[in-house]
């Protein structure tokens, strides 16, 4: 189970609502809202490097 990076939900990942390829990572989503919001500022939701 992957975690959500931005509702901190568990998301299996054969059934993720949508991904995002971030620098390499592939990042699963509960919804398609955290997709977007996560699209738009990934630095947010991952912290500082």
């Amino acid at each position: 189970m992957a975690i959500d990076p931005v509702c901190k939900m568990q998301v299996d990942e054969k059934k993720a609502a949508a991904t995002s390829v971030h620098k390499g990572t592939t990042y699963y989503f509960c919804a398609p809202g955290c997709k977007k919001a996560f699209d738009s500022a990934p630095e947010k939701y991952l912290g500082k490097a």
